[in-house]
């Protein structure tokens, strides 16, 4: 509920710090003292619109705190503990305008947006007034209203859950038709790839082997040309080695002719054909070692080719050929496996599809139900409320062709004023002052099940008296025994039955005796037979309107 409020510097009002109470308060004085200041006020402070025009006169910001004692499972705590606020102890909303109209909001001192301000304050407390269409005008709200009445909340959660959770699932299977189709477009170019990579069957690190091994084997393939033609001319017909052979021979014959002449030239020639022997072996050595194939440099470039032109067709470096092949081989197999796939997808939606529709069903059965016992229900409160010919009515209209997270139904409150008028929705139907009596008609017949922790009434007893004024007061009274209310009221009936009555007035300013500001104060006992007094004799209070408020507070408990 709503435990203190203080004002600083709002319209009149100068410095206010009040505190209330469980159950009824009111909040009475004399029209123009700051009774809707004091609520415009506390919709600040719950996220309301600023505008600079709210700071008093004179001043360059004001400002509005409001503290809530709730409970720790109370959907507004829960909400601001998501936000990444502390919210041990009470719940303390501030807000700050500034003249120039900027404006700012915290809770619990923390920074937040007027957002989250304003949703979590609409958790807390709800503000209605005769012209106040916020709980009637928004047919999502008479969903909610039925809902709780009927305490269908939770199943109307798992509605909402199983709406989602079918959503999902289409949104699922769009994506993998959209990737199913997609890939059978290119069905014949994977195939006709991964039929080309596997018979290519390209391998981590190849490019580099057959590279160096190409590079080696053209090197050697120039060296033994060379070599080749070193031994043909070392044993070819071209070879000098027979010619010296014979020449040798020759000078050994004539040797003995000339003893001492020709000795050293056959041995030199000698030694040179030994050495020219040596000299073929050698190169038949050398032209064995160079093992070049020609066969094989043909082999090695024709596979490197390969590979290469494999690459720039897939506009790939050879490196990643083997890498492009697994992910061709997996987009085939996906393709393959598509069909199957997209199978269990629409089981799935199908499945997801029968939940949601049976639950909706059934949520949508129950409201019919749940409509006609609210119906009666707010039906009993409207005679007392002199709406006795009038008729309300919870119109429950359900097309299972239409699905939202709300389920199959469309919930909307009808009324009908007078007999023979044709029923109507609730806000094009109902007066002003008729939407009061209705909205609290419906607020009684709900009592603490889809309502904020604090109801405020601002004036909704305007425009009657009497008997009416009282059952209205009856009303509100019931309604405080479960939620904490306050009432702006100019019934005396009404404030005759309140717990605490706190009394509006204007006077003289704390720091300038020319200005004027707003105070506020708690009455007592002899204070409010004098204010009720007041409030039914006008001006001049007698003493017959002093015993008659007297009566009232008697009979007000």
């Amino acid at each position: 509920m709503l435990s203190q409020l203080s004002i600083r510097d709002i319209v009149l009002i100068e410095r206010l710090d009040l505190s209330f109470d469980a159950g009824l308060s009111v909040l009475t004085g004399e029209t123009g003292a700051g009774k809707s200041i004091l609520l415009d006020s506390l919709s600040l402070a719950l996220g309301g619109r600023g505008d600079g025009s709210l700071v008093r006169h004179g001043g360059t910001k004001g400002q509005v705190t409001a503290v809530f004692d709730v409970a720790l499972d109370h959907p507004a705590r829960v909400l601001v503990r998501e936000n990444g606020i502390d919210d041990d102890g009470d719940l303390i909303f501030r807000r700050v305008q500034s003249s120039d109209g900027r404006t700012k909001a915290y809770v619990n001192d923390q920074p937040v947006s007027v957002q989250l301000l304003r949703q979590a304050g609409q958790m807390l407390v709800e503000i209605h007034g005769q012209h106040d269409d916020r709980a009637l005008v928004d047919t999502h709200a008479h969903r909610l209203l039925l809902d709780a009445f009927g305490g269908l909340t939770s199943e109307a959660e798992t509605v909402a859950d199983l709406f989602r959770i079918w959503r999902d699932a289409e949104r699922g299977l769009k994506r993998h038709r959209e990737k199913v189709d997609a890939a059978a477009r290119e069905a014949d170019y994977l195939r006709a790839a991964v039929e080309e990579l596997e018979a290519l069957a390209p391998l981590d690190g190849e490019e580099d082997g057959l590279a160096e091994r190409r590079a080696t084997m053209m090197k050697s393939e120039r060296i033994a040309s060379d070599i080749s033609e070193a031994s043909d001319f070392l044993n070819g017909n071209a070879s000098p080695v027979p010619q010296i052979a014979s020449l040798v021979r020759r000078l050994e014959r004539k040797s003995h002719e000339a003893p001492g002449l020709l000795e050293e030239t056959v041995n030199l020639l000698d030694a040179a054909l030994n050495q020219l022997s040596d000299a073929q072996m050698a190169v038949e050595a050398a032209l064995r070692r160079t093992e070049y194939d020609p066969k094989e440099l043909e082999r090695v470039e024709e596979r490197l080719f390969a590979l290469r032109a494999a690459a720039r067709k897939y506009s790939v470096p050879v490196t990643e050929l083997p890498a492009l092949a697994v992910r061709m081989i997996n987009s085939v197999a996906d393709l393959d496996a598509g069909e199957e796939k997209l199978k269990q997808f629409e089981a799935q939606v199908a499945i997801a599809r029968t939940d949601f529709d049976a639950a909706a069903a059934a949520l949508s059965s129950k409201r019919h139900n749940t409509a006609s016992a609210l119906s009666e229900a707010v039906m009993a409160e409207l005679p007392a409320l002199k709406l006795e010919r009038a008729r309300f009515m919870v119109e429950v209209a359900s097309d299972p062709t239409q699905l939202t997270a709300e389920g199959i139904d469309v919930v909307e409150f009808h009324v009908q004023t007078n007999p023979g008028t044709r029923p109507g929705p609730i806000m094009k139907v109902a007066s002003g002052g008729e939407l009061s009596r209705f909205l609290l008609a419906l607020k009684v017949a709900l009592a603490d099940r889809g309502s904020a922790p604090t109801l405020v009434f601002d004036e909704i007893d305007t425009g009657v008296g009497g008997a009416v004024a009282d059952a209205i007061g009856q009303r509100l009274k019931r309604l405080s025994k479960t939620v904490q209310v306050l009432s702006v009221t100019h019934a005396p009936q009404v404030a005759a039955r309140a717990a605490t009555h706190l009394l509006i007035s204007k006077g003289p300013s704390e720091k300038s005796s020319e200005m004027i500001a707003t105070r506020v104060a708690r009455m007592n006992d002899k204070d409010r037979t004098e204010e009720i007094a007041r409030m039914l004799a006008g001006a001049s209070i007698t003493e017959e309107a002093r015993a008659a408020a007297a009566k009232l507070l008697a009979g007000g408990g």
